[in-house]
């Protein structure tokens, strides 16, 4: 995710908890939707497109924090 922002992200998640906070809560989701979609017996559940939906809001916000922190930085 952001492979541009590699660097950047790395410094957040050591300086900024609330971006640790949220990158970890995205990766939980990711790996959650991962296993529900790879199992045969959920992988139809309308829990999974709400769990997506959460997870891109997370990514949004993730890019929000990334995108500000880059200009401030330059």
């Amino acid at each position: 995710m952001f492979p541009e922002y590699r660097d950047l992200i790395s410094k957040l998640k050591q300086e900024d908890t609330h971006f640790a906070r949220l990158f970890e809560e995205h990766n939980q989701l990711d790996d959650k939707i991962t296993g529900l979609t790879n199992n045969p017996v959920t992988e139809g559940l309308d829990e999974i497109e709400e769990l997506k939906k959460q997870k891109l809001h997370l990514k949004d916000q993730l890019y929000d924090i990334l995108v500000k922190a880059d200009k401030e930085a330059k």
